[in-house]
């Protein structure tokens, strides 16, 4: 009881470690998920950085046109310029204004109308993962103090569409200082509305200076125009200002590198769990086992105990019976003398030739128990088995003749390595058997072939009633017999032999009825 208590601890102790070890495993896997989702965002960080610069780098008066914008961005997410784009596999740009809608597009399109991409700022997709940084792109400083946002302008030839009448498709003229503007032409420097904070003065040649003040004047813009932007009205520039301001970065990467990382470290982990897994089942029989070997162990030790007891009783058990003999020899001595007397009365002949008979029996059955009960030495000898054979059959002679048994020796002629006497004793009990079992003119085989290069077989073959299937084993066990004459020691001293030689023996049909015994693994000598 106390063995099977810890046996039942020790396998919650294996289970319990195995689970912490899976639950451990999978933390790490979520945390390593987790890490590399941080990474990938944290260089969505760096590349907007990246393309904030570039923007800076290219603006002029707050603003930069959309041509060369996207052709940069291209640049960028096709990995030629910058080694940290590259590693990131970066897929796709786009610049939004304040409502949502996209300005510069670089790389594959993006469905930015989704709801979860601008208010939660990123959206993992199967393929991809979009992130939004609303970072500062830029910004031109106006002479009041203030900050103006980046402007991207759309290509110069959708811009002249929208220009005057008078000023469409028509190059901006240029003129010398002191020149006098031509008729219809632009109107001087002095009067230029697109130009905030500058004024001009005929002391100028027609060169703008900045106020004294450094103020626009009254009703001017807010910031200066870029030259080819002068056409427009005021309000068709604070139109195009509002709809092509930069408010947000919006950058598509693509996660195979982060899957396939993924990958890797869920079959680490399950690699980890997979080992774990061996090991607790391995612990766990190498418990079963060393509990196994500790019960049988003590088994041993009992049955070593139990059979130097039996030895014991076994030896006294001979004694015994060889100390019997004595005076059953003398009792039937005595009947003899009594029913070989004349003036005896004929019952009391008969009763002496009972008395007789009884004894012969009760001799019989102790020399067998004497046979079983004695230690089985072997002693190895070259032995021609087909003369051991005969030998064993010519004693058995009167015995065939008068149960009219037809008795045929038959396979090759086998040398083998064995004590003589134990198998003469065995084939004696076995040939025996067979005749007591068979009826009047029945046929026995004995049969010695070869069954491989260093091993033989021997067999007993009778047409008689045979050996129930579920008999064939219990036979062998002493005492039991299905003969009404028989000590049921004959075929338990023939398996002792067997075995004491390191042979197998076994009872099976024959055919088309009868037994057969077979005695394998007989070693040959050439």
């Amino acid at each position: 009881m106390e063995l099977r208590r810890r046996t039942l601890t020790i396998y919650v102790v294996l289970a319990a470690v195995w689970a912490l070890v899976v639950v451990w495993q999978a933390e790490e896997h979520y945390r390593f998920k987790a890490a590399a989702k941080a990474d990938l965002s944290n260089r969505s960080k760096d590349i907007a950085n990246t393309i904030s610069a570039c923007i800076r780098g290219m603006q002029f008066r707050g603003a930069v046109t959309q041509e060369r914008l996207e052709l940069v961005l291209n640049e960028l997410v096709n990995g030629r310029t910058n080694e940290l784009v590259k590693s990131s596999e970066l897929t796709s740009i786009v610049l939004l204004n304040a409502a949502g809608e996209q300005i510069a597009v670089a790389g594959r399109p993006i469905d930015v109308t989704q709801k979860d991409i601008l208010q939660q700022g990123e959206h993992w997709g199967q393929l991809n993962v979009t992130f939004v940084n609303i970072v500062d792109l830029g910004a031109s400083t106006n002479w009041e103090g203030g900050t103006n946002p980046t402007v991207v302008l759309p290509p110069l030839r959708d811009l002249t569409n929208r220009f005057p009448e008078g000023l469409r498709n028509r190059p901006f003229p240029r003129r010398e200082p002191g020149a006098e503007p031509p008729p219809g032409g632009p109107p001087p420097p002095e009067i230029d509305r697109g130009v905030a904070g500058l004024s001009a003065s005929p002391a100028s040649n027609g060169v703008a200076r900045p106020e004294s003040e450094g103020r626009p004047r009254e009703g001017a813009p807010r910031f200066r125009r870029p030259p080819w932007l002068r056409g427009l009205s005021e309000s068709e520039y604070q139109s195009l200002v509002e709809n092509r301001a930069l408010h947000d970065l919006v950058l598509a990467m693509s996660i195979e590198s982060f899957h396939a990382a993924s990958r890797r470290d869920l079959w680490l982990r399950l690699m980890i769990v997979f080992l774990a897994t061996l090991s607790a089942f391995g612990s766990g029989v190498a418990w079963r086992n060393l509990v196994t070997s500790s019960d049988l162990q003590i088994r041993l030790v009992r049955a070593s105990e139990l059979n130097t007891h039996l030895k014991e009783m076994n030896l006294a058990a001979a004694g015994l019976a060889h100390e019997t003999r004595n005076p059953l020899n003398i009792i039937r001595g005595l009947a003899q003398i009594i029913s070989r007397k004349p003036e005896a009365a004929p019952e009391i002949q008969q009763k002496s030739r009972e008395i007789i008979n009884e004894a012969d029996k009760v001799a019989a059955q102790l020399n067998e128990f004497i046979n079983y009960s004695r230690p089985r030495e072997v002693r190895r000898s070259v032995l021609a088995l087909g003369s051991l054979i005969n030998d064993v059959v010519r004693t058995l002679s009167y015995d065939q003749e008068e149960k009219g048994i037809r008795l045929e020796i038959r396979g090759e002629p086998l040398t083998i390595e064995a004590d003589e006497q134990m198998l003469r004793q065995a084939l004696f009990n076995l040939l025996l058997n067979a005749i007591q079992a068979v009826g009047r003119n029945g046929e026995i085989q004995i049969v010695a072939q070869r069954h491989s290069a260093s091993e033989g077989i021997l067999e007993v073959r009778d047409n008689g009633p045979g050996v129930p299937p579920e008999r064939r084993t219990e036979i062998f066990k002493p005492y039991f017999t299905t003969q009404k004459t028989g000590t049921g020691l004959g075929l338990a001293i023939v398996q002792q032999i067997v075995l004491a030689h390191g042979w197998e023996i076994e009872c099976t049909g024959n055919q088309p009825g009868g037994a057969l015994f077979r005695i394998a693994h007989l070693k040959l000598k050439s």
